[in-house]
């Protein structure tokens, strides 16, 4: 999830209760407001019945049609003595002029007319609908919701694109970075501390990551030359054991051993070298090279070597594919690819190796899937065939790496077939 929205998720999180919180609060706010005044409305009115019925005067017509209305009934002493003064209530009043009943606010007082009799006196006000009420404020406050939902995503968008620029500008510089093209300065044009810190430590982090990989290539590489000479005096001296000696058979089992084991250290020790030069970007420069061409002549040697195990190869090739590479690297990922699918054949299996539009597909059968999560990586076979140094598609994966190809593997159950896929 974006930083952006988990952001403004929270934000609403926040808002929402918050909202209700307030709309709540509103209501009893309003409602009070109305009770205040139309209480001091019927205590005004009630003071005036009293007042007017205490000095014997002409009260008001009972039930006018008027906004008040007001009933009078006599109440025992008791029931007077018990009264708790004046209370409020809410209820529905009957009106017999509109012939509906509506919400009124009702004052319920007890008072002595001045004459030793006591009165019960009803006040009642027309008053507002609270269903209508809470319906408003619904309404009102949803709306407010979305509105201040709208403003709230629009600013916060506006200012987390202008603040964060400096984010985004390190993502898409480490988006873009490749490790082994030297040094590069990171973009630190920001006056904010906390992203001139993170620039600071990713610029740290890469300078140190360089120095690192170059140490190390600079290892491999020199390990990979000095173990040519010795590699090649040993292999000298084993070929002289075998052609100017005379030794037993079973001593020259012993040497045969060597001189293989010999060769499969040569043929490890120019891999790492290969792939070390590949990952550091000392790669000579780029050509169009034809796909097509490097493929007929790879499957053309290859066919030759494996044709003692029954392995049948058929092609399906396109007129020509030109892409723009090193021609040395074309050959070693052409060659390493459909070598595999050679080598992890079984005898009287088949290879199929197809060019299409901008797609190397070389196919080859097998009874189980290989691991496709560990395939590509350096050191592991599959299998225990003799000669394989475990760097053949690792090699694939960092050719393609370098020049943003595409490799896959997969493996189709229902014709037992292994699929290398190379998308250029």
């Amino acid at each position: 999830m974006k930083l952006f929205f988990r952001i403004t998720i929270s934000l609403l999180a926040a808002l929402v209760p918050i909202m209700a919180l307030w709309a709540v609060l509103f209501y009893y706010a309003v409602a009070r407001e109305i009770n205040d005044e139309a209480d001091e409305s019927l205590e005004n009115y009630a003071e005036l019945i009293i007042r007017r019925c205490r000095e014997g005067r002409e009260l008001p017509a009972l039930n006018s049609g008027s906004n008040n209305s007001y009933t009078i009934e006599p109440v025992e002493q008791w029931e007077a003595m018990q009264s708790r003064g004046a209370v409020y209530s809410d209820r529905e009043v009957y009106i017999p002029e509109r012939g509906e009943t509506e919400p009124a606010r009702v004052l319920t007082k007890i008072f002595n007319n001045g004459k030793g009799q006591y009165l019960r006196l009803e006040v009642a006000m027309p008053t507002f609908e609270k269903d209508d009420l809470r319906e408003t404020i619904l309404y009102w406050v949803v709306t407010l919701f979305a509105l201040l939902l709208f403003v709230v995503v629009l600013i916060s968008l506006l200012v987390f694109r202008h603040a964060l620029r400096p984010l985004y500008a390190l993502l898409r510089w480490l988006d873009g970075y490749t490790p082994g093209r030297g040094i590069v300065e990171v973009p630190n044009d920001t006056d904010v501390s906390e992203f001139r810190r993170l620039n600071a430590a990713a610029q740290s982090a890469i300078t140190r990551s360089e120095m690192l990989l170059e140490r190390q290539n600079q290892f491999i590489g020199n390990a990979s030359h000095e173990l040519q000479t010795p590699l090649a005096v040993i292999g000298n001296r084993v070929e002289y054991l075998i052609d100017h000696t005379s030794p037993s058979e079973e001593q020259l089992a012993e040497l045969a051993k060597i001189q293989h084991s010999l060769r499969h250290s040569v043929r490890l020790n120019r891999t790492l070298l290969l792939l070390m030069r590949i990952e550091s970007g000392q790669v000579a420069e780029s050509s169009e090279e034809d796909v097509v061409e490097v493929v007929r002549d790879v499957v053309e040697s290859l066919g030759e070597i494996y044709a003692e195990r029954g392995i049948r190869c058929s092609m399906s090739l396109a007129a020509h594919l030109y892409i723009y590479i090193n021609e040395s690297l074309l050959r070693v990922l052409v060659s390493n690819v459909i070598k595999n699918a050679f080598t992890h054949t079984p005898e009287g299996g088949d290879v199929d190796v197809s060019v299409g539009d901008k797609v190397l597909c070389v196919t080859n059968s097998g009874d189980t899937p290989l691991d496709g999560s560990r395939l590509f990586e350096r050191f592991y076979t599959a299998t225990s065939r003799a000669g394989s140094t475990g760097l053949g598609l690792p090699i694939v994966r960092s050719i393609c790496e370098h020049y943003n190809f595409r490799v896959t593997y997969s493996y189709d159950e229902r014709t037992c077939r292994h699929i290398f896929t190379i998308r250029f």
